[in-house]
């Protein structure tokens, strides 16, 4: 197997003395220290300092720090017999649940590079993942084995480890789920299945602990691998080093001033393969040796019945989580006065949900701004009265922004004008893998990154979006590529072209549609269409609306334009 990735700690941007720096919460330093030992350094401590101190809670059941740390050595020694070792991919492809932290701090205790993915993915998304990273290796809900044992056989696997959620839950909720009632088998089908060939969870566990005088990785040495969606069309795998990672768990440290060690209960609902729920739980919560309660998906009754007996500290999430928990908590009478920390990401936050929020947990919901080549959080609102709702807030401590000509990169706009937003911080990733020409395009020299953001900035120096250069879509908080559901749409046999676009979706957000140009004499069967691509892609890509036009607008060069195809389809929407 290839050896490890390593890089030198990328430079501290040095004293930040911006004007933004006076609009911080009281207490939040313009810098922070920069790391000098890896993730798996700093879960140690966390482990041995906080002990008997619950972990993690999932359906009601907790681990220890204690048995956490345990099962981390007990997972690393499995993967290394294994034959994992410094440097290998090993791919996941899980829910939040408790496995998944281990996993995760599993893999990096080896030196291994942690590869996270959605595991709604389809067979054929996972794929292409797969022949770009080459994990030999595979930690997947077993829900997940059978898509993965469809790969072809040019995608070479050593091992497949299967993972049952109901392993973890407790013992008289598991009884529970064998009764046989219909509500109940069909909640047991949602979350478990038979996964013949695989290597099961609790068998990888049974091999023993590793070493403890294995080595360790650096803290400058590649931790993960997070795809993320491009304009080409095929996600691209951004590397992240410890030092780019931990730096971001420091820098949201530092913004959560007065978070207390031991005392954060932290709700996980958000997907902790996603870059913000990643570094929310499994770096930061872990340093702050805080309670992860852990959701394998959102659901309101579940949340507001876990309040009740660990009530949220930490609630980040994004919008439509924030007003439907809210909604709910106000028809039954729940509390969500416990929630200190709120941080909203990853799609525009509108002014109704913040103040429903705010009118029901008393404390302050404000947005922040991050991409997963930013491990991912570089922006945010303070936890102070001097936040501007509307805004994506003010860089982070230790971060370098500035905002650029479109046509002469090298040139800096002037206050209130439009630009394209770069940034530079101790958490800017080290480009992307196996891809040095996008890697050359959105990383300059000099650590800049490019965001594809355009924005403008107020003389407080807060941020709006006002536009996205690369043309995603960004829907429940995922991003879309329009190009890769344009591919599967032209697959199709009826379809000749493809135009997909966003449209601002009624609470918030937006929402995908497809325009196609059909074979002449076909006509257009909407429902036929997104069934066919609910076959090829995960459900949050397939366009909720598809509208067929005669003729796709096109530039001098025949590149379709979406943004008049856009404007035309829109009156037939």
């Amino acid at each position: 197997m290839p050896h490890n990735e390593t890089t030198s700690p990328a430079p501290s941007p040095g004293p930040v003395q911006q004007p933004w720096v006076a609009n911080y919460q009281p207490g939040v330093p313009a810098d922070i220290e920069m790391p000098t030992e890896s993730l798996v350094e700093m879960f140690e401590r966390s482990v041995q300092e906080a002990g008997e101190h619950p972990a993690m809670e999932f359906f009601g059941r907790r681990t220890s720090y204690r048995e956490l740390g345990e099962q981390v050595v007990q997972a690393a020694e499995g993967l290394r017999q294994l034959g994992v070792g410094r440097g290998d991919r090993v791919a996941l492809i899980l829910p939040n649940c408790p496995q998944h932290v281990v996993a995760f701090y599993a893999v990096l205790r080896l030196g291994a590079v942690v590869v996270e993915h959605n595991p709604l993915y389809t067979s054929r998304e996972l794929r292409h993942q797969f022949e770009d990273h080459q994990a030999r290796v595979v930690i997947a809900w077993n829900k997940v084995v059978p898509a993965v044992q469809e790969f072809p056989a040019d995608v070479a696997l050593d091992r497949i480890i299967s993972v049952d959620l109901l392993a973890e839950f407790p013992a008289l909720k598991r009884l529970a789920l064998r009764l046989p009632l219909k509500k109940l088998r069909e909640t047991r089908a949602s979350l478990t299945a038979p996964a013949p060939g695989a290597l099961p969870w609790k068998q990888l566990l049974a091999g023993g602990t590793l070493d403890p005088l294995h080595p360790r990785p650096l803290v400058n040495d590649l931790a993960v691998i997070g795809y993320t969606s491009g304009t080409t069309g095929r996600p691209k795998g951004a590397k992240l080093t410890h030092f780019n990672l931990y730096a971001n768990a420091l820098q949201g440290e530092a913004w959560m001033h007065g978070a207390q060690q031991q005392k954060e209960i932290l709700y996980a609902v958000l997907p902790m393969f996603h870059a913000f729920g990643m570094t929310l739980y499994l770096t930061f919560g872990i340093r702050k040796q805080g309670l992860l309660v852990l959701f394998p998906k959102f659901d309101a009754d579940l949340v507001l019945s876990a309040m009740k007996k660990s009530p949220a500290t930490v609630y980040c999430a994004v919008p439509p989580i924030y007003e439907r928990t809210a909604i709910a908590a106000k028809e039954k009478g729940v509390s969500l006065r416990s929630c200190k920390f709120c941080i909203s990401g990853a799609m525009n936050l509108p002014n109704h949900v913040v103040e429903l929020w705010e009118s029901v947990s008393g404390g302050l919901l404000v947005e922040g701004y991050g991409m997963t080549e930013s491990s991912p959080v570089a922006l945010g609102n303070p936890f102070a009265e001097t936040r501007q709702t509307g805004t994506i807030g003010v860089p982070f401590p230790s971060t370098l922004m500035k905002v650029v000509d479109l046509d002469e990169p090298s040139r800096e706009v002037g206050q209130g004008e439009a630009g394209e937003l770069l940034l530079k911080g101790p958490q800017i990733f080290q480009g992307y893998w196996n891809n040095p020409e996008e890697t050359a395009k959105t990383l300059t020299k000099d650590g800049w990154l490019h965001t594809g953001d355009i924005v403008t900035v107020n003389e407080q120096g807060f941020t709006t979006i006002v536009d996205r250069a690369k043309e995603l879509v960004i829907t429940g908080g995922f991003n879309v590529s329009p190009s890769e559901v344009e591919d599967v749409l032209r697959q199709h046999e009826h379809v000749v072209d493809a135009a997909v676009f966003g449209q601002v979706a009624q609470r918030g957000g937006e929402m995908v549609v497809a325009a196609v140009q059909l074979e002449p004499g076909v006509a257009l069967d909407e429902a036929a269409l997104r069934a066919y691509c609910k076959g090829l892609m995960a459900r949050y890509k397939v366009p909720v609306r598809i509208v067929a036009i005669d003729d796709m607008p096109r530039s001098m060069l025949g590149k379709i334009l979406r943004k008049q195809v856009k404007e035309q389809s829109l009156p037939l929407l």
